[in-house]
């Protein structure tokens, strides 16, 4: 996502987005015996057809700025696990990166996690070569001894990076490498919660050695579940006037959550590897990119407060996309070029 990312926003977007999504219409493959579909706080109607395209917009300015984007194949994710994680936690993780790719089609029913990446796909570099659409889990570290301490700065997480590439050894894949620092739950982030759940940019050669493009994210379970893991927990002070916090579909709080901030960055670090490619805005250092402007909607009827139709299975759980091994996932939607609008697999129209 960009480099900052304002919880005021955050709660905005979520909340009053005032833009929501759509695609072209696909048949859905679930069985609609077990699944419903509903749209939390939106009264049980038919959605309109005016709203077929929510979120389109002729006045977003989102623009290429001739920079390159990871269209090498497949695109390699070195995950660093910095801390204590379960290895329960840590195959949720892989599984959903592994859903991403098209090979994964085959057992994951519509709609899924590979035809979301479709529409990461779309975008080009200035030689026409479009976003990888295979996406794989190259290597992992697990620094459980906290080597950088249980504090992390923008530029400690970097030295964490550095840590990986010596010890692991991760290669230094600045082609088509994408460097993935996950840290868990008892481990605070410079402007986490407060600002940001997750950003992504590129190393300093002074710092790491090399520039590669890399991406942190947090488990917010035990920090600020309500922000970060919107909208499986809700603001205090929404009290019983608000909507109620929906249920996770992988049961973790915490977990769930990162899943669609991981999502989010993977996205964005995919088609603004260097801060100089696809986005919006006159700033490269604080770019709006494909994530940011479709933050917090999920599915068809989103905005003005309503996430949009998702689907909800039998024993509550909500989702809006299908994974590998039965996986199910609940993951924001993201711009796309042809469309001019916020755009899912889960689309109803």
């Amino acid at each position: 996502m960009s480099l900052r990312r304002f919880i005021s926003s955050y709660l905005i977007l979520t909340f009053s987005v005032t833009s929501s999504v759509t695609a072209t219409a696909k048949e859905q493959t679930l069985n609609t015996q077990e699944a419903e579909f509903f749209n939390p706080k939106l009264p049980p109607r038919t959605l309109s057809s005016s709203k077929k395209f929510e979120g389109s917009s002729n006045i977003v300015d989102l623009r290429y700025h001739m920079g390159p984007v990871l269209s090498s194949s497949p695109i390699n994710i070195y995950l660093i696990w910095y801390g204590r994680w379960s290895e329960s936690q840590k195959l949720l993780i892989k599984d959903f990166i592994n859903s991403i790719s098209p090979s994964s089609a085959a057992f994951s029913p519509s709609p899924s996690v590979s035809e979301w990446w479709k529409t990461v796909s779309l975008y080009t570099d200035q030689t026409g070569a479009n976003v990888s659409r295979n996406l794989v889990v190259a290597k992992e570290h697990s620094d459980t001894r906290y080597s950088h301490g249980y504090h992390l700065t923008r530029l400690s997480v970097q030295q964490v990076i550095a840590t990986a590439v010596k010890a692991a050894p991760f290669p230094v894949d600045h082609r088509n490498g994408i460097y993935l620092i996950l840290t868990a739950h008892d481990v605070t982030v410079q402007d986490f919660c407060r600002a940001v759940c997750g950003f992504h940019y590129f190393t300093f050669p002074s710092m790491v050695g090399y520039t590669l493009p890399y991406a942190w994210i947090g488990n917010s379970g035990k920090q600020c579940p309500e922000v970060c893991a919107y909208p499986f927990a809700v603001p205090g002070y929404m009290g019983g006037g608000g909507p109620g916090a929906l249920v996770p579909p992988n049961g973790d709080v915490g977990l769930d959550g990162m899943i669609s901030v991981i999502a989010h960055e993977l996205a964005e670090l995919s088609t603004n590897p260097l801060v100089n490619a696809w986005y919006a805005g006159e700033d490269p250092t604080a770019p709006t990119e494909i994530g940011d402007l479709c933050e917090g909607l999920y599915g068809t009827g989103g905005g003005g407060g309503y996430i949009g139709q998702v689907m909800r299975d039998g024993k509550g759980r909500t989702y809006n996309m299908n994974g590998n091994k039965g996986r199910k996932f609940l993951v924001q939607w993201v711009w796309s070029p042809a469309l001019k609008a916020c755009a899912g697999p889960n689309a109803m129209d």
